[in-house]
């Protein structure tokens, strides 16, 4: 899955081009690397996401095209933002 789509699908981000300007403007870096929208999404990647002062890092637990609002934060879990090497 493409990576706006699985911030979108996750609700880690709101809209899909949202998501998409955001790995534009190099906020967005997966496995510690910068990586752009069109990145294929896989178990264990470990994704880092800057608002403003504040990064918000997860571990991908599964990759779902369609799941409810109530699923959406079992696609990933939280870790400390330090831990992404």
């Amino acid at each position: 899955m493409r990576l706006d789509k699985y911030l979108k699908v996750s609700r880690l981000i709101k809209r899909r081009t949202v998501a998409n300007e955001a790995c534009d403007n190099e906020r967005v870096s997966v496995n510690g690397r910068v990586q752009r929208a069109s990145y294929d999404v896989k178990v264990g990647d470990r994704i880092a996401i800057r608002f403003g002062e504040r990064t918000v890092a997860v571990e991908v637990v599964s990759v779902q095209d369609n799941v409810g609002k109530a699923d959406a934060a079992a696609m990933y879990r939280e870790i400390a933002p330090d831990n992404l090497s």
